[in-house]
């Protein structure tokens, strides 16, 4: 048997930052030398962040990806990381268009060049349109081991790549990954990469990003498997970390020529080192970070994702508008956990038909929070438009919640605010909200959140609180009172929607699920309502479409994921 440490660095990079996320590999390659590893893993597409999207089909980023690369590897042999194997995923180009690539990197060279092979067509990121097929899998000699290397979604594909190498003959297989996290992910995850480790006959370790890019958060989780799938190492969620662990590897895996032909690839082996790596006086003890319950990877992601918007985008503090209802507050407990109080800022507007307890309860949630809070009533302006217009009805209720857009963005104009919309998935769903007013914003921290799912986070973030022996920061009126608009006298949601947890039933089976009107009525929903909330949701689009980026947590994330045409007169229903 021979021993290699290996070191899966679970980092935040930034799109387009070449020289931030150079050195940043640089940082954690050097960490990962001081530990005494061998090898280091990155995630996919760690050189320039993940996804690039249209700046793939850039020449000149393209080039300048590829120059930064080579300039890395010189630069890790200077600072005495050298004799460390690296592997950093980044954006090449050849004849053929944009690669998505994984490089080895020792010694100051570029040692060896792997392409992603299996290019996905699924919401998140559709590769096929930025980015060519790999057409050859390298295998790398270290320390008399023969590794090989796939890149993420090579993993999906039954009898690809991982199949080709377990065929030419791997003593361990790594995986750079950037796979944005989803609810319930990794029941989807640890067990697709334990199958593959048994497909190549060999450990299996797996890197993934961490951190947020637009509406996508990674949540880390990196990993190491043996053969027969056992668990052997994993990392914390949501937080930069270097795991580093020792595998006890066979070392008997054939050495073929130097290239071969295996099925649909050309198999090329590089020798970084022939002699085995020195057998370290102590293993490290198994490091398995207990995985993060549903509701605490939500929040974590939730606050990840707005922390890394705002910060990456270079503002220094956020605003809202603080009703005393459920969603502002979330949005509020969220935004002072990912940005510190003195951060954020809430404003209460009161309007003629506000109620003593919205202004009492967003009063409440400023004091628990340590936010920055001010009171800007509207009545006044509001008036200004209604009077002369003769305004009432719809249009008078929705000229409140633009007066409140136009005061939240000229704070946020005046004093460099990013504005946080509060709406949740379900409004956007079924077009409860107000373009031009609640949906005002730069961000919108829970716009994947279904209400009922909001009503949860609440309940969990303040008995985490509690636990913590500090104040629960979220009043308990706000998460018992029945939910209101409060834009007419004694107005509640249930005027115009379902009962939210109804609601969120059938929005899972239509939006999720994408049900058609036969299934929902064999799911057991009455008719009517199914109607109803059908002809709602497909009316909506338009507001869909102009609405801000907020943070993915499902599989089928609004603008993202699920996009319809917004002038569409297929309606679903009994035919």
């Amino acid at each position: 048997m021979a021993q290699l440490r290996i070191a899966l660095a679970q980092v935040n990079a930034t799109v387009g930052d070449l020289e931030g996320n150079t050195a940043l590999v640089v940082e954690w390659a050097k960490k990962a030398a001081e530990a005494g590893a061998a090898l280091v893993v990155f995630p996919e597409l760690a050189l320039n962040g993940y996804p690039v999207e249209d700046l793939a089909l850039r020449e000149s980023f393209s080039s300048a990806s590829g120059r930064t690369i080579a300039d890395l590897a010189k630069r890790l042999d200077a600072v005495g990381c050298g004799n460390l194997a690296c592997v950093v995923g980044y954006l090449d180009a050849d004849e053929v268009g944009p690669r998505n690539a994984a490089a080895v990197l020792q010694r100051g060279k570029v040692i060896a060049r792997q392409f992603k092979h299996h290019l996905p067509n699924y919401g998140v990121f559709d590769e096929r349109r930025y980015f060519k097929p790999g057409s050859t899998l390298e295998i790398f000699r270290l320390g008399g081991l023969e590794i090989g290397m796939v890149i993420c979604e090579d993993l999906w594909q039954d009898g690809g790549p991982i199949a080709a190498l377990g065929e030419a003959g791997v003593d361990l297989v790594v995986s750079p990954n950037a796979s944005p996290y989803e609810r319930d992910k990794d029941d989807v995850r640890l067990p697709l990469v334990a199958r593959r480790a048994a497909e190549a006959g060999a450990p299996l370790v797996y890197t993934n990003l961490v951190g947020g890019q637009d509406e996508l958060v990674f949540d880390g989780d990196s990993f190491a498997v043996a053969e027969d799938g056992t668990l052997l190492a994993r990392a914390p969620q949501f937080v930069e970390h270097l795991l580093v662990v020792d595998l006890e590897l066979a070392g008997n895996a054939r050495w073929r020529a130097m290239s071969g032909r295996i099925g649909e690839f050309t198999v090329t082996r590089h020798v970084l080192g022939d002699e085995p790596v020195p057998a370290y006086p102590v293993a490290l003890p198994p490091s398995i970070a207990e995985p993060l319950s549903d509701e605490a990877e939500v929040w974590s992601a939730l606050v990840t994702g707005l922390r890394d918007y705002v910060h990456k985008n270079g503002f220094r503090s956020v605003v809202l508008g603080l009703s005393g209802g459920i969603d502002s507050a979330v949005c509020a407990a969220l935004a002072v956990d990912a940005l510190g109080a003195d951060a954020v800022h809430g404003v209460s507007m009161p309007s003629v038909y506000s109620s003593e307890h919205s202004r009492t309860d967003a009063d409440d949630l400023a004091e628990r929070t340590g936010l920055h809070y001010q009171t800007r009533p509207i009545a006044d302006m509001v008036d200004a438009f209604v009077k002369p217009l003769g305004l009432h009805g719809l249009a008078e209720e929705n000229v409140q919640a633009r007066c409140r857009g136009v005061t939240l963005m000229a704070l946020s104009n005046q004093d460099g605010h990013l504005v946080l919309a509060t709406g949740n998935k379900t409004e956007l769903a079924v077009g409860y909200s107000t373009i031009y007013g609640d949906a005002v914003g730069g961000y919108a921290p829970i716009k994947d959140v279904p209400k009922t799912l909001v009503w949860e986070l609440a309940r969990w973030r303040n008995l985490e609180a509690e636990k913590r022996g500090e104040r629960p920061p979220i009043p308990e009126n706000s998460i018992t009172k029945a939910p209101s608009a409060e834009l007419r006298p004694d107005q509640l949601d249930t005027d115009s929607l379902p009962p939210y947890e109804l609601l969120d039933d059938i929005l899972d089976d239509y939006v999720e699920g994408d049900r058609g009107y036969a299934d929902l009525i064999a799911a057991g929903f009455p008719a009517e309502l199914i109607d109803k909330v059908l002809r709602m949701v497909d009316k909506a689009e338009y507001k869909r479409r102009q609405y801000p980026p907020g943070t993915k947590i499902s599989f089928k994330a609004f603008g993202r994921d699920r996009r319809l045409p917004i002038t569409n007169a297929w309606r679903e229903g009994a035919r």
